[in-house]
């Protein structure tokens, strides 16, 4: 009988050995997620190394670059005898957050501990200190022997840059003993934001050396400056020296194309943003809709509208007053009612757009019970553009009598804009006793801007009265203020061409003005009738009949009809409001032609299709 005997396995003991500070330090400075940290800071915890100086420091510092200041501070507070890193690491952290209050505190803590800053203590706490503060730290950074630093004299520079000191900004920026890109981009901010472009550009065009937020910074600053086509062009130039755009690009790009109607530059960026991998986020997709409305092109907004994700108020906002701007009431209180039901609450932009949807419509019951609903219903104290659209609202629908009454009883006091709607509409609806009063009041007061006096010498010119014509031209002349030229634009082949009124030196001009010959023919044989009413100057009729044909939006769109194809929709863009006279050509242009014509004037957008106009000759 055999026995089977047990066989017996023996296994050694395993020793743990714990991760090296290397890897450990390697772990902290690429934390995938705030899991992942909070395991290696666990990891720390069991091998008793989280009171070691350099891990301890990483993870503070990994902490809150995930938002978690809270858990930073709790570390920082446990630090045995934090040095100089320690607290400029906690102030930096805030300060990056724009709690600079908390900053602030914390550099007082570490100086009551006698702990003397350093040069990152100071460029930590400059980078979101207001200018009051900015200056005391000056003087800190002066007594500790750092403001020729240059990290802390470029923080410094855009501390007083920021807090519009320009002249400060510009003798620190001239006593650097070495200008960095930051500081020079930061000069170049402080100047653009002040409207001082041409000092921005003499600084950016000297650089040796820029990034993609400088070209940013002076893109924007053409774009926020009335010089959207240099905004385009220096874009170009961008592209030429292979800066790659970003997002913050984008957003001036279109901003310089919705200005002048340049729809197919700004087809051309969106086509951009898509095939370069720029994520069309709510910010991106809110300035495509508002490029496309303003371009004429509602159509593709809708596009963008319906595509983007996640959309907040800010998207919903700029479909709204797109929509507005256009004269599609319909669709933007059809917008605003589904805006609503889903639970977005309105801010005082979404009722910008919801009142002048119902003033270009004429819905005056409608429009002053969404004014009324603003405070009552949402808690939003109307401003002085709700004022103002419910005042063009009466105006439009020819209460004027009423839309003046508002005026004088109003909560805040009205400003020349909106005092500057009344006169037009007493003219328009032939209260000519009225807009005179209401005209020479606003002289009488200073109040008036160049369109109150040229209204004053309309209603004058109109009842043949060219002593007063005189009289107010010379008013004018006195005051100072220029009459803004009428000013139009299209968009061909990627290019925009401009046109003055009057021009005898615009693009293709002699072509032009043989168009416009051509074009007189038409409207002759139509049965036309020119309105030489609405000229102002005391002028024979041929003069005047002369006059209104060489109005900046007919020189536009006889271009457009002598550049493109049979067809082509024509897409005007006026600075001006269209005048009478101009509306009646263009609807017949569009009807003679069987051309679509889309014109963006001062106050909204008109569809000239077969002979009519999206705004109901309501405008």
């Amino acid at each position: 009988m055999s026995s089977i005997t047990p066989m017996v396995t023996t296994t050694a003991p395993t020793h743990y050995h714990p991760p090296s500070i290397d890897r450990i330090t390697s772990l902290l400075d690429k934390p995938n997620s705030i899991h992942h940290l909070l395991q290696t800071h666990a990891l720390l915890l069991r091998h008793n190394l989280h009171h070691h100086p350099t891990l301890d420091f990483k993870l503070q510092r990994s902490y809150a670059s995930f938002n978690r200041l809270d858990y930073s501070v709790a570390l920082f507070r446990h630090t045995q005898n934090p040095s100089v890193f320690f607290w400029s690491s906690i102030i930096n952290s805030h300060s990056k957050r724009g709690l600079h209050h908390l900053a602030l505190t914390f550099y007082t803590q570490m100086l009551t501990n006698g702990v003397e800053p350093n040069c990152f203590t100071f460029s930590a706490l400059f980078k979101s200190c207001p200018i009051v503060t900015g200056k005391v730290l000056h003087c800190h950074a002066i007594k500790f022997g750092f403001d020729s630093d240059v990290y802390v004299r470029t923080g410094l520079v855009d501390v007083y840059a920021r807090g519009g000191d320009v002249a400060g900004a510009r003798e620190l920026f001239d006593t650097m003993p070495e200008r960095s890109l930051v500081s020079l981009t930061a000069m170049i901010t402080c100047y653009a934001k002040r409207g001082e472009v041409d000092e921005a550009r003499v600084l950016f065009y000297g650089m040796e050396e820029r990034d993609v937020v400088c070209w940013n910074v002076m893109i924007d600053a053409y774009a926020q400056h009335g010089m959207p086509n240099e905004a385009l062009l220096l874009f170009r130039r961008m592209l030429v020296e292979k800066v790659k755009p970003d997002g913050v690009t984008v957003l001036s790009l279109l901003s310089a194309c919705g200005q002048i109607g340049a729809l197919e530059s700004g087809r051309w960026v969106h086509s951009y943003v898509e095939s370069n991998g720029i994520r069309i986020d709510v910010q991106v997709g809110s300035a495509l809709i508002d490029m496309y409305c303003k371009c004429g092109s509602w159509e593709d907004a809708r596009l963008v509208f319906d595509r983007i994700g996640g959309k907040d108020v800010v998207v919903w906002n700029s479909m709204i007053v797109g929509y507005a701007m256009h004269g599609f009431r319909r669709e933007a209180l059809d917008l605003f009612s589904e805006m609503c039901r889903i639970g977005y609450q309105p801010t005082d932009i979404t009722f910008i757009g919801v009142l002048n949807a119902c003033a270009y419509a004429g819905l005056v019951s409608e429009g002053e019970a969404f004014f009324c609903s603003m405070k009552d219903q949402y808690g939003i104290e109307p401003k002085i553009e709700h004022y103002g659209c419910l005042v063009n609202l009466l105006s439009r629908a020819g209460k004027v009598e009423e839309a003046y009454e508002f005026v004088k009883n109003m909560k805040i006091e009205p400003d020349p804009v909106l005092w500057g709607t009344l006169p037009g509409a007493c003219r328009l609806h032939g209260n000519i006793a009225l807009g005179q009063k209401i005209a020479e009041f606003l002289v009488g007061q200073n109040l008036a801007n160049s369109g109150t006096y040229i209204l004053l010498s309309n209603i004058y010119a109109a009842a043949g009265n060219w002593e007063g014509v005189a009289k107010v031209r010379t008013l004018l002349k006195n005051s100072g203020i220029q009459k803004e030229p009428g000013c139009s634009s299209i968009e061909v082949n990627n290019k925009v061409h401009e046109f003055l009124s009057g021009d005898k030196k615009c693009p293709r001009s002699r072509e032009v003005h043989t168009m416009i010959e051509e074009i007189n023919q038409w409207l002759k044989a139509d049965g036309y009738t020119p309105q030489t009413e609405t000229v102002l100057h005391d002028l024979g009729e041929r003069e005047k009949t002369q006059s209104l044909e060489v109005h900046s939006e007919k020189l536009a769109i006889a271009f457009g009809l002598i550049s493109t194809q049979p067809g082509t929709t024509l897409k005007i863009v006026k600075n001006l409001r269209v005048c009478s006279d101009c509306q009646a050509v263009t609807k017949l242009i569009s009807k003679i032609t069987g051309r679509k014509i889309v014109m963006r004037d001062r106050n909204r957008f008109h569809h000239f299709v077969n002979g009519s106009c999206s705004c109901g000759d309501y405008w």
